[in-house]
């Protein structure tokens, strides 16, 4: 065989290679999501379940959240799944995500409340603040994120819904006033939410 049907041969060989290479290894990749499909959404499921308890106390709740939903627009026009708590089939809470920008980012933040509109509990789900300033949002660095609970629309007034600094009465953090006047911001604003869409959300159907 000359030199030039060997060159030949081989550039024919090596594009054949890789495709095959490529459609194994793509087919690989499908088996193994299959595979760990059904183990990630139960995962999921695990997380969002802990977190829902993080905001909602047992005491407002004897039914599946995650199986009682409705989702309601808000003033944006997106949709937010609202988890409703029920006690011996009356719906007494709620618990939902509210958004706010930060520093760095969008801070999400998961509340309850209770079928009046008072704060059960909040937690910060997730962000990308400043580490060692900003993260104290977070419940593992600090207690700050509890002096919502207990709090509603009309305690403290409107007005007083802020930071210290502009007036309000939650604490701020040094070197770092946008982070927790972000997450107050997205706080009131999921209980104005709440207020807004009250009567649909407590509906017993």
């Amino acid at each position: 065989m000359s030199t030039l049907a060997l060159w030949r041969d081989k550039l024919s060989y090596q594009p054949l290679s890789l495709a095959l290479i490529a459609m194994l290894t793509s087919a690989a990749l499908a088996i193994g999501n299959l595979a760990t499909h059904d183990d990630i959404l139960k995962a999921e499921e695990r997380d969002l379940q802990a977190s829902l308890a993080q905001v909602l106390p047992d005491a407002y709740a004897d039914n599946d959240l995650l199986k009682d939903t409705l989702k309601i627009a808000d003033a944006e026009g997106k949709p937010r799944t609202i988890y409703r708590a029920r006690k011996a089939g009356v719906v007494n809470g709620a618990v939902f995500q509210t958004v706010s920008r930060g520093y760095a980012g969008d801070i999400v933040v998961l509340i309850g409340v209770d079928a009046t509109g008072r704060m059960l509990g909040a937690r910060v789900i997730k962000h990308i603040e400043t580490p060692g300033l900003g993260d104290k949002i977070e419940i593992a660095k600090a207690k700050w994120i509890r002096d919502f609970e207990g709090k509603s629309l009309g305690d403290p007034p409107p007005e007083k819904w802020a930071v210290k600094k502009d007036g309000g009465v939650f604490d701020q953090f040094a070197g770092a006033t946008i982070t927790p006047r972000a997450v107050v911001k997205a706080v009131k604003g999921g209980l104005e939410f709440f207020a807004a869409h009250r009567e649909e959300i407590l509906k017993g159907d």
